[in-house]
This record gives structure tokens, C-alpha cells and sequence, in this order.
């Protein structure tokens, strides 16, 4: 079992161990490591409020370039004196909760720098489990002076929106496509963007990419309106560092834009979001390991599976099982 006042004074100092240790912490499903993390994280939050990190949640189809882009960003913005913390939520299977955890090796150059950290954070195979695990990732880093939190997610399904809505601003990626530029984009995605760019913008793709840009840009118009802030659509190349200064600047004015009291108020939402988010994940857990629930499961299971009884009824079932233990 972790020693908790050891891992709040080894986070406090930014002792990288500590840090990896203490999401492995806030990760874990384990009851006793549960209660245990609400320990750790209700010591952090003695620190005070840290809204001067800067929360980044980055998304893109697979193949988009995330990992190399962010590469590139984390590498700027540690050479100009920033600590730079990467969450990367991996696609897990809903079987067995295995995760692809890739991106150390994407990103070996900035894995190496001492001044940032990057953290492959396995989702669980629930939102749930992405909400949870990395909102208190993120408390963690920052309380370990990380003043950059960069949030990948894998680009697929509805994890997008959840991750929008545990940072500052969302930056999404994209490619040129010649002819379908705009056909792989989802309205969602669109709507909830707060920086567009169009990446892999070098050599020959770089004219294709300008006018990607220009159609996202009016089909941004089309989808927002007249919204009181206008995403801008950036071009980029991660692999060749070219834009990524600019769609950085792009960021600290969205920030700006929101100023202090709407950031604030912003992170004030996300936390109460949040927290129902909590309540979910925890009776989740609950309804698990109710011993009544595991009485009748199977029984239950095998009479859905035969066709002998509708899932309403099954459902019922399982609930009543639940409050007959509470």
C-alpha cells in the first residue's frame, strides 16, 4: 500500500516517481486504492486552486499526427521554461481493459526531457473510467508544478466530448483530404472545437491544406454562427515544426478570451459535472460488487441470453437485488 503523506511531499517537489506512482494511485478501480486517492487528492487541494496551469485537450482521427504535433508543441514549450505534463487516453477494451499504450515510444524525445511528463492513461473501457482517472491526472500534475497539461484522446466516439470537458480550451486536428476534406469531420466535433488546424501542412500538402482550411473555416460559420468566439483554422506541421508557434498563440488567446472570472467559471461547471461524473462511476462500482447483484447475476444472465426474459425485466431485477442491500 503507497504511503500517501510520502507521495504529497514527493509531488509537491516534483519527484517524477512520486507523480507516476500517484496516478497509478488515482487510476486504480481497487477500493482500498480509491479511498486511498481521495486521501491524496483532498491533501493536494490544501495547495489551493492552480487555474494558472493551462489546460489543452488535443483530438484527431487516428493518423492524424497527434502524437508527432504534440511532440513538437511539449519540446517549444519546455525549451522556453514551461513544465509540461501529457495525459494520453489510449482506446481499452471493454473485455479485458488492455490498453495500446504507445505513445512513450511516438514521443521518445519528449519522454526523455526532464521537463515533461507523459502519462499513457488506459481508459477502462468507460467514459467514466476517462473522466475519473484523468480529471485527478491532472490535479496531480499540476500540483507537481506542471503549468501545460496537454489531454490526448484517441479521436473516436463520444471520448472527444468528455475530454472537452476537463479543459481550458479543446484543439482539434485534421488532414487534408483532396475532395473530402469535410466528409471524416462529425458536426459534434465542430461544435465544440475551440482551434481547428489542419496538420502534415508541408512539401507538396501544404497548398492542399490551405484549402482544407479555408472550407473547414466556412463550415465553421455555418455550424457556430455568430458565437462570441470564432475558432480560428490554423494550418501546421508537427514533423517540421512549422505553425506549431502560431496555433500555440492561437491557444493563450482563447484563454484570454475567456478571462479570469470565465475560466473560473468554467472550471467551476467542469467540477460539477464532474462530480456527478463521480457519483455515476462510484455506484457503478457499487451495483458490482453488491453481493446481491452477484447472487443473482448469473441466474439473470443466462435467462436474457435464453430469450426467457426481457431486459426491462432483468434490469428490475438487478436493481431491486441492489436495494435490497443498501
Amino acid at each position: 500500500m503507497p504511503d500517501v503523506s510520502a507521495l504529497v511531499t514527493g509531488i509537491r517537489e516534483g519527484r517524477r516517481a512520486s507523480v507516476s506512482q500517484a496516478i497509478t494511485l488515482v487510476e486504480s478501480s481497487r477500493r482500498e486504492h480509491r479511498l486511498q486517492a481521495r486521501e491524496l487528492l483532498t491533501e493536494l487541494a490544501g495547495d489551493g486552486a492552480r487555474t494558472a496551469a493551462v489546460r489543452v485537450g488535443i483530438s484527431g482521427l487516428p493518423g492524424v499526427g497527434k502524437s508527432t504535433f504534440i511532440e513538437a508543441l511539449g519540446t517549444r514549450l519546455t525549451a522556453t521554461g514551461h513544465r509540461v505534463g501529457v495525459l494520453a487516453v489510449d482506446p481499452s477494451s471493454v473485455r479485458t481493459g488492455g490498453s495500446v499504450l504507445g505513445d512513450k515510444t511516438r514521443m521518445s524525445r519528449l519522454a526523455a526531457d526532464p521537463h515533461a511528463f507523459i502519462r499513457p492513461s488506459p481508459s477502462a473501457g468507460t467514459l467514466g473510467g476517462v473522466a475519473r482517472a484523468t480529471v485527478q491526472a491532472m490535479a496531480v500534475l499540476e500540483a507537481a508544478s506542471y503549468d501545460v497539461v496537454l489531454v490526448e484522446t484517441v479521436g473516436v466516439g463520444q471520448s472527444e466530448v468528455t475530454v472537452a470537458g476537463m479543459v481550458d480550451t479543446f484543439l482539434f486536428l485534421t488532414l487534408a483530404r483532396t475532395g473530402d476534406q469535410l466528409q471524416g469531420i462529425k458536426k459534434g466535433i465542430l461544435e465544440i472545437a475551440d482551434v481547428i488546424a489542419v496538420n502534415k501542412a508541408d512539401g507538396d500538402r501544404e497548398l492542399e491544406a490551405r484549402t482544407a482550411a479555408r472550407e473547414l473555416a466556412g463550415a465553421l460559420r455555418l455550424v457556430r454562427g455568430k458565437a462570441e468566439w470564432a475558432p480560428p483554422v490554423v494550418t501546421c506541421s508537427g514533423l517540421t515544426d512549422v505553425g506549431v508557434d502560431d496555433l500555440w498563440e492561437w491557444v493563450l488567446a482563447h484563454r484570454a478570451h475567456l478571462g479570469e472570472e470565465g475560466l473560473a467559471a468554467k472550471r467551476a461547471a467542469q467540477q460539477l459535472d464532474f462530480t456527478w461524473s463521480l457519483v455515476r462511476d462510484e455506484l457503478d462500482q457499487r451495483l458490482r460488487h453488491s453481493p446481491g447483484v452477484r447472487a443473482i447475476r448469473e441466474q439473470v444472465s443466462a435467462a436474457v441470453l435464453a430469450g426467457e426474459l426481457p431486459a426491462t425485466v432483468a434490469a428490475d431485477r438487478l436493481l431491486a437485488a441492489y436495494d435490497g442491500d443498501v
